[in-house]
């Protein structure tokens, strides 16, 4: 069981941090809720609501890449010395490399970058683990990124998606981290309610499709702590 190194009131905390772009953010940048109204938000709704002494930080930025992303981590890391870091990067990245003419040879490129990237990032938020194990590992839960199939210019993507999916699977599997699986389970959930219950616009999410995924996440937490 994971040791919190933090206190409130004199009871342990789990502090978490979650990292990621807007669909993390959801409009915590503007609202009063540092949590924003999103994942986020739902998920500490869980997890007070099972007794868990978590506090939770919200880092997601609207429009966020991987590149950013890395630019910012460090800081945030040394301010706050998570005990649990959730990550959900990628999509921004899928959009740069279909968005921009990019030829399929200048795609690949910057998969690759990606994966060089990704690879540092979760390396730097594992170094803790590469010790002798000790109650205050750092434990990280990787979020797969997902896209829906509405509207139909989102097919298009998939390729590039599912082959970062994979890469990040395996950078997962390497630094002892969590992959937390989505893509089929989004998809399967829409199927079921219909896609406007889930996304606004095939990559964000409504506030059902939030809470999916806050559950996802927590049963991915909870099964391990």
């Amino acid at each position: 069981m994971l040791l919190s190194k933090h206190k409130k009131e004199g009871i342990a905390m789990t502090h978490l941090l979650c990292l990621g772009d807007s669909i993390t953010d959801c409009g915590r940048l503007f609202s009063p809720d540092p949590l924003g109204n999103g994942y986020v938000k739902q998920l500490s709704v869980l997890l007070h609501a099972a007794g868990r002494h978590f506090s939770i930080e919200n880092k997601g930025i609207d429009g966020f890449t991987l590149e950013k992303l890395l630019h910012n981590i460090d800081g945030w890391i040394t301010a706050c010395d998570p005990d649990i870091v959730t990550v959900l990067i990628g999509i921004n990245d899928i959009g740069i490399m279909m968005n921009t003419r990019r030829t399929p040879q200048q795609q690949q490129t910057l998969m690759k970058e990606f994966s060089v990237r990704y690879e540092i990032l979760i390396r730097n938020l594992s170094a803790i683990q590469h010790t002798t194990p000790s109650p205050s590992t750092r434990k990280l839960f990787v979020l797969e990124p997902f896209i829906f199939p509405w509207p139909q210019c989102y097919i298009s993507w998939m390729p590039l998606l599912t082959q970062m999916s994979g890469q990040i699977l395996k950078i997962s599997k390497k630094y002892r981290a969590v992959f937390v699986p989505l893509q089929d389970a989004l998809i399967k959930e829409a199927s079921r309610v219909g896609m406007d219950a889930i996304t606004i616009d095939g990559i964000h999410l409504t506030p059902l499709g939030h809470q999916f995924l806050a559950e996802k996440i927590y049963s991915s937490i909870t099964e391990r702590f």
